[in-house]
């Protein structure tokens, strides 16, 4: 199983690069006006769970003639902000991972610049009435079951949300805590989407009446707490991605013990942008060409378990068996998760956290 399996969703409080707040630190350079355009290098800032095998990278240099200076900056909401406090004088030429519930934030800060890309990616991926994003991948967060527990104690597998309040689902489920997790921030819009601005609350209050755990991170849920990974932990519910059962499936092509809930599913769509007042404008837009790419897009299922955003996309034989891919997933409208993201998780705090 690959070690980014582990790392990808990792979503947790920290600081901001001490090269963003000290940028004259000695070693520390900016990407604007802090030091001397290169046409030759092009700065990509990412979320710390991104990854590419090196040969791509390396390929990448030898077509363009220009090198690829990869720098993460933590999860994707971190990227965010610092992306929106460097604005002025920024830190990299190119961004990638800012996804669908903060871009947002990103947008109306007028963080990037427009830019149309040459490949063709469906309208549904797209950021509604912006050429600033382009998408890169996609992910569905859902509720996962670890489909051996119940046949061992004869339990109906649930499927819904409102499965999870039945008394005999008791104490079964591990979600994670929206203000510390983007999977736990997509399971809470789910559930919003689900049962309205005015329903969700009540039943938040049900789930945690009926036993709910609450992690801070996706690492802690799926490795420790869900019983159908290897911490065998005592929870067989678990908040993870329509490709997390690929992931547990054998490398003998042994089915997974695992089944991803499609009802449950919210799309978390991942999008790249040229930093507006970037030092290498080209090279970023080579840069979102490359992600485009059909090397590229189909390196993503297998070394980040995403979906890829271009159409015809080859998938690993495992995606294809074993990864739902819901008809209509749940989405909600960018601007309303901007106007109402940080209240919502204040809401589910007071309700759930105490």
């Amino acid at each position: 199983m690959s070690s980014v399996w582990r790392t990808r969703t990792r979503r947790a409080a920290g600081v901001l690069p001490l090269c963003v707040l000290l940028p004259l630190l000695p070693g520390c350079t900016l990407a604007g006006g802090g030091e001397e355009p290169d046409d030759d290098v092009v700065v990509l800032l990412t979320h710390d769970s991104f990854t590419l095998p090196n040969e791509l990278m390396e390929q990448f240099t030898a077509d363009t003639g220009i090198r690829i200076d990869h720098r993460a900056q933590a999860d994707a909401g971190e990227l965010v902000t610092t992306l929106v406090l460097t604005k002025d004088n920024p830190i990299g030429d190119v961004a990638f991972g800012v996804d669908n519930t903060f871009a947002s934030r990103a947008v109306h800060a007028d963080v990037f610049a427009d830019y149309e890309a040459s490949v063709t990616v469906p309208d549904e991926l797209r950021y509604p009435d912006s050429a600033a994003l382009t998408p890169i991948d996609y992910g569905d967060v859902c509720l996962n079951i670890d489909t051996r527990y119940f046949a061992e104690r004869g339990l109906d597998e649930p499927e819904t949300f409102g499965d999870l309040l039945r008394p005999e689902y008791r104490d079964l489920t591990v979600v994670q805590n929206p203000g510390t997790s983007s999977p736990g921030l997509a399971f809470l819009l789910a559930t919003i989407d689900e049962f309205g601005e005015d329903g969700w609350q009540d039943y938040w209050r049900a789930l945690r009446d009926n036993g709910v755990h609450v992690a801070d991170g996706w690492s802690q849920a799926y490795y420790v707490d869900f019983s159908g990974s290897e911490g065998e932990g005592p929870r067989p519910v678990v908040v993870s991605y329509a490709s997390s059962p690929p992931a547990e499936a054998g490398a003998d092509g042994t089915p997974p013990p695992t089944r991803a809930l499609e009802d449950t599913c919210f799309r978390q769509i991942e999008y790249a942008g040229v930093l507006e007042g970037a030092r290498n404008p080209s090279g970023a837009q080579q840069v979102i060409e490359f992600l485009l790419s059909d090397e590229v897009q189909e390196a993503f299922p297998e070394n980040m378990y995403v979906f890829p955003a271009v159409p015809g996309t080859r998938l690993p034989d495992a995606f294809e068996q074993y990864a739902p891919k819901p008809a209509a997933p749940r989405l909600l409208d960018p601007e309303l998760i901007d106007a109402n993201r940080d209240v919502w998780i204040t809401q589910w705090r007071d309700i759930v956290v105490g």
